[in-house]
C-alpha cells in the first residue's frame, strides 16, 4: 500500500525557513553600528577574545555579524577573498561596500531558497567615506534582503528596543566616547537578559564584555582599528576626558590593528631589545 506524498506549499516552506532563521538570530547577543564625528563605530557584547563579531574586510570596509558563528565566519572569509581579488585585478578603489553587499545578498538568497537550512545570520557591511555623508552602512538579513541604513543600525536579540533608543538619542557629530557610551547603555538594557523587566537591576557592561572597533576616516589607508585595554576604559568612563582614539598606533608589541592607549614599552626592560652600551 503506497502512502500519499507529503506536500508543503512554497509559501509555508519559506515562512518556516524565515521563522527558523529569526529564532536563531534572536538567541545571539546584539551588535550596534553607529556613526560618530570621525567615522563609524562597532560595539558588540562579546566576552570571547577569540571569536570576533566585528572584523576588517578591506582598507575602508568592515564587517559585523550576529547569529551562528561558523556561518558568518564563512561569509567573512568569502568577503575578504572577494575584496582581495577585485582589488588586485582592478584597483583598490574598486572594492566598495555596495559591491560586497550585493555579493553577500546573492549568496544569502541562494542559500535561503535552495538549501535545506537557511543561514542563521544577520550582517552589516560598512564603508567609511571621506565625509560623514559618504559613509555607507548596509544591513543584510538571512534571506538576502539588503537595507541601506543611515547613521546607525542594531542587530541581534534586542535589536528593536536598541534601534528605538538610537532613533531617540543618536545624532550626527557625536564624539567617539559619546557614541560608545550610548551604544553600551542600550546594549545593557537587553531584554533577553531580563534587564528590561520592571524591578530588575540594570546590567553593567565593562570593557571585558565588549568588542569595540572603528573605521577612522582620518587614517590614510587602513582605517580599521580595534579599541581595547585602558583606552576603552577611558572612553567609556564619564570621568575621563578622553573622547577620541589616538591618531597614531600603539608602539607596544601586539596586534597592529588594536589601540589600547598603553605607554610605549621601555626597551631597556625587554631583554630581546637590549643593546650593549658603548
Amino acid at each position: 500500500m503506497s502512502s500519499m506524498p507529503f506536500y508543503v506549499s512554497p509559501e509555508q516552506l519559506m515562512k518556516d525557513r524565515a521563522d527558523y532563521a529569526r529564532k536563531g538570530i534572536a538567541r545571539g547577543r546584539s551588535v550596534v553600528v553607529l556613526g560618530y564625528d570621525k567615522g563609524i563605530a562597532f560595539v558588540a557584547e562579546n566576552p570571547s577574545r577569540a571569536l570576533h563579531k566585528v572584523s576588517e574586510i578591506y582598507d575602508r570596509i568592515a564587517f559585523a555579524a550576529v547569529g551562528k558563528y561558523n556561518e558568518f565566519e564563512n561569509l567573512r572569509v568569502a568577503g575578504v577573498r572577494y575584496a582581495d581579488l577585485r582589488g588586485y585585478s582592478y584597483d583598490r578603489t574598486d572594492v566598495t561596500a555596495r559591491g560586497l553587499a550585493n555579493a553577500y545578498a546573492q549568496t544569502l538568497g541562494t542559500v535561503f531558497t535552495q538549501e535545506s537550512k537557511p543561514y542563521e545570520v544577520e550582517i552589516v557591511v560598512a564603508e567609511v567615506g571621506s565625509t560623514a555623508d559618504e559613509d555607507q552602512i548596509y544591513r543584510l538579513t538571512y534571506d538576502g534582503s539588503v537595507a541601506d541604513e543611515r547613521g546607525f543600525v542594531a542587530m541581534g536579540g534586542a535589536a528593536e528596543p536598541i534601534e528605538t533608543g538610537l532613533k531617540e538619542r543618536w545624532e550626527p557629530g557625536l564624539s567617539l566616547a559619546d557614541a560608545l557610551r550610548l551604544a553600551v547603555e542600550l546594549l545593557a538594557k537587553d531584554p533577553a537578559k531580563d534587564a528590561g523587566k520592571e524591578g530588575a537591576p540594570a546590567r553593567t557592561l565593562g570593557a571585558g564584555q565588549l568588542e569595540v572597533a572603528v573605521l577612522d576616516r582620518e587614517r590614510p589607508r587602513r582605517t580599521f582599528r580595534r579599541i581595547g585595554g585602558g583606552l576603552l576604559d577611558a572612553l567609556l568612563s564619564t570621568e575621563d576626558p578622553t573622547h577620541d582614539a589616538p591618531a597614531e598606533d600603539d608602539r607596544t608589541p601586539g596586534r597592529h590593528d588594536t589601540l589600547t592607549g598603553e605607554s610605549p614599552r621601555d626597551e631597556s626592560t625587554n631583554p630581546q631589545t637590549q643593546r650593549p652600551t658603548e
